[in-house]
Formats: structure tokens, sequence, C-alpha cells
């Protein structure tokens, strides 16, 4: 892996790699809850998004496209990409532009590049805004003319859902199961749109059995 950036951390490890990506809550502690479960041993690799939530702003990030760039540009070796909501969408897109890149995924809440009103969910944006009045306009830019082909998503997929999340509701995931062609959904009673950090300790155990398999 090359350097990381501000705001990351990381394990080492000469086996498993596995970088972590958030929402647009952008915060690289995101996935340390269920990080921490994980085997000490990996690599996990925290990333933050540069001008969302409360990140610091970086000139070189002006759109969900150099997100993508930004991962791209630091695996040097196939990792595993986990990611959650936002981050789901910049996974999948690097899985299918870069399929060498990417070993395993596991997407949870995310869109996938979907017609999200289509599927019942509600507009986060306002919301968003309130919490975040700081974070850079493009994030409220629609960021797809057309669905992601996510049936070119040729790695192991694990889809994480909750049933109770009205920003991505359980329809997303089980389209996606049924798009991307080795998906297995798993839907959590009751989780939420943070049912990643909240429900750490049933989500590693699911994370860890799909990124240890051969």
């Amino acid at each position: 892996m090359k350097p990381l950036a501000a705001g990351s951390s990381a394990t080492i490890s000469d086996d498993l790699l596995a970088d972590f990506l958030p929402g647009t809550g952008a915060s690289p502690d995101f996935w340390k809850p269920a990080g921490a479960l994980l085997p000490a041993e990996w690599s996990k690799i925290y990333l933050g998004w540069p001008g969302l939530g409360h990140q610091p702003h970086d000139p070189a990030i002006a759109s969900f496209d150099d997100l993508v760039t930004m991962v791209v540009a630091r695996i040097e070796r196939p990792v595993d990409l986990v990611a959650q909501s936002m981050g789901g969408v910049v996974a999948s897109r690097i899985a299918i532009d870069h399929p060498g890149l990417v070993r395993r995924l596991v997407l949870t809440v995310t869109s996938g590049g979907v017609d999200m009103a289509t599927m019942g969910a509600s507009d986060w944006r306002a919301d968003y805004r309130r919490l975040f009045p700081e974070a850079a306009e493009w994030v409220y830019a629609p960021r797809n003319a057309a669905p992601l082909p996510v049936e070119r998503i040729a790695a192991p997929t694990l889809l994480l859902w909750g049933d109770k999340d009205p920003i991505s509701p359980v329809a997303v995931g089980r389209h996606l199961a049924r798009q991307i062609p080795n998906a297995e959904l798993h839907v959590l009673p009751g989780g939420d749109h943070s049912l990643a950090q909240n429900r750490a300790a049933e989500v590693a155990p699911l994370i860890e059995k799909h990124l240890s398999a051969d």
C-alpha cells in the first residue's frame, strides 16, 4: 500500500488487506468498532473522505469521481473493500472498472448506483446539510446518469442490510443480490443505516467469514 492520507490508520500484515470505506459521514472511525473485532493480524486501513462530514477539505477532491481515483491510487495489490452507504458506490465502481484490484467486497446499506427513489428510500440531503453544513457542495449532485452495471462485479460480495433503514431500504439489498453474480445477502432485523457501527458485534463475524473464505 502507498502511504496513508491524514486521518487514516493501519495495522501491518503480509496476508489479508482490507480497506474500510465510510459513507457520507466520512469519518475513518466509522468502521473501527467492527474492525477491532476482526483478526489482529489483518491489515486494516480506515479511510475518510476529504471535504465531507467533519473531514478537512482537500482541493484535489472536488467530485465523487475524485474519491474513486483517490482509493484506486492507493491500491498496489488486490485488496478487500469493506464499504458503507456512499462508500459502497465507490467500492462498486472500483470492482467494475478495476476488477483485478478487488479480491472480495462487503457492501453495507449502499445504493449500488440504483435509482433509490424507486426503492422507497427517503432523501438524506436535508438532514445531512443540517448535520454537516461545511460539507462540500458536490456531495449533493447526482452521481450517475444510469445505474451502475453491478452485474459486472466479479468479486465475491457480501451484502449487509437492516430492515429498518429508510435511507437504503432492504429492497435495495435484495435487488443487488439478484444483480451481482456472486453475492450473498444478510439482513439484520431492526438494523438501520448505521448498523455496521452500532451492530458491530453482529456484523464483524459475517465480515470475517466472508473475507476468510477461499
